[in-house]
């Protein structure tokens, strides 16, 4: 059984993850209990609870347990890295069909990937992020196959994925997938986990999860400040991030695109972000994120690099490959190892920005400062 620290509710999430600024608004604390809410990209506890055990807690992603068994617990041993999480594959890979590529982020593969699951009926219904306002997504449950182009593309901004999902599983369909963020796979792991014996949250209809790479997330109110003065008014289709080395946002609006320096985004990152270790969502079934290419970024960003990490998602992955719904182009050399260097970077910057918080290298707050995936990647070369 995969230890937990169930010795908290809804107070003690307060006064440990969100007083510390170390809230994702994952939502994972939503729709559980009456109490606690989402609202314009925070989590608001409408009245307070006095429960000593509660699930806000316990499935909140910047609370403590036993990563390490709960690795060993949801995937094969045998496939574990220290950098990467599970590992049986990487693929690089886009979808097949041009119109999603056009309305989707990069290649189009979670999209892509969605919709199949939702045709062949290894799910019945997906949790994706929608916008209901201007940089503001929500999770929403799509059952269509044909509704999930509509909500294409990424959104910088987080959507509280894991609120719906707990929404949707109440009463709804018995196999829902999920489109998920790092903190937000890690949250419906640990509910995967069932630290209470009485579960009720409905974990067991969770089939699918499709990670996405991320760097960081932005805060609503600090990116619409960044962005206000240099739009005038325009209206926001599309936001982009290219390689480290072009240091920008791109923002497609109805007037073209605007380039937006990292050093004026910088402010709106959420500090939470600064203390994640998990750049490439290692506990879900496929991890998707842009390719990294030889041709360069305008090659680069018609690609995704797809990190296949359990059963569920190599048959997800070959059944795609079989009907041609996914294309697929060799593997760069190197490819894994810029990928895994890429992910120690952001362990080591997420573990001094934890320590720092701290005052102590050995406290690193949620995590276990002797956790492999930890220890091992900091000294790894690749």
């Amino acid at each position: 059984m995969v230890a937990f620290d169930r010795t908290g509710g809804q107070q003690k999430l307060k006064a440990l993850v969100q007083d510390m600024d170390l809230c994702t608004n994952c939502g994972a604390c939503v729709n559980l209990c009456p109490y606690n809410v989402n609202f314009k990209d925070r989590i608001v506890f409408l009245d307070a609870c006095d429960k000593a055990e509660g699930r806000c807690y316990a499935f909140c992603p910047r609370t403590s347990a036993d990563l390490p068994e709960l690795r060993k617990a949801l995937f094969n041993p045998a496939n574990l890295t220290p950098a990467l999480g599970a590992v049986k594959g990487l693929y690089i890979a886009r979808a097949s069909d041009p119109a999603i590529r056009k309305a989707a982020q990069h290649g189009g593969t979670v999209s892509a990937l969605m919709k199949l699951a939702l045709s062949e009926g290894l799910i019945d219904s997906a949790v994706l992020a929608g916008t209901v306002e201007p940089l503001l997504p929500q999770g929403m449950a799509v059952t269509n196959p044909d509704e999930v182009i509509s909500r294409a593309g990424s959104q910088f901004v987080v959507s509280p994925t894991v609120a719906a999902f707990n929404r949707l599983a109440q009463n709804g369909p018995e196999k829902i997938g999920v489109v998920a963020t790092p903190c937000q796979a890690l949250a419906l792991a640990k509910m995967r986990a069932k630290p209470f014996t009485a579960n009720t949250s409905g974990i067991d209809k969770l089939a699918l999860v499709i990670g996405l790479f991320c760097g960081w997330a932005l805060s609503l109110t600090e990116l619409r400040r960044a962005l206000a003065p240099k739009l005038d008014g325009n209206t926001i289709k599309k936001l982009d991030i290219p390689p480290s080395r072009y240091h920008c946002l791109e923002v497609t609006t109805t007037e073209g695109v605007t380039i937006v320096s990292l050093d004026e985004i910088g402010p709106a990152i959420r500090p939470a972000c600064r203390g994640c270790v998990d750049m490439t969502a290692e506990f879900a079934d496929v991890s998707v994120g842009s390719a990294r290419l030889v041709e360069g970024w305008d090659e680069s960003k018609q690609w995704n690099q797809v990190l296949v990490r359990t059963a569920i998602g190599q048959a997800l992955i070959d059944r795609a490959k079989s009907l041609g719904i996914l294309e697929f182009r060799e593997v760069p050399d190197g490819a894994l190892e810029k990928l895994q260097a890429a992910s120690i970077n952001k362990k080591k910057s997420a573990m001094a920005y934890l320590s720092d918080k701290s005052g102590s290298d050995d406290d690193l707050i949620y995590l276990d400062s002797a956790d492999p995936v930890l220890v091992e990647p900091v000294g790894s070369r690749v």
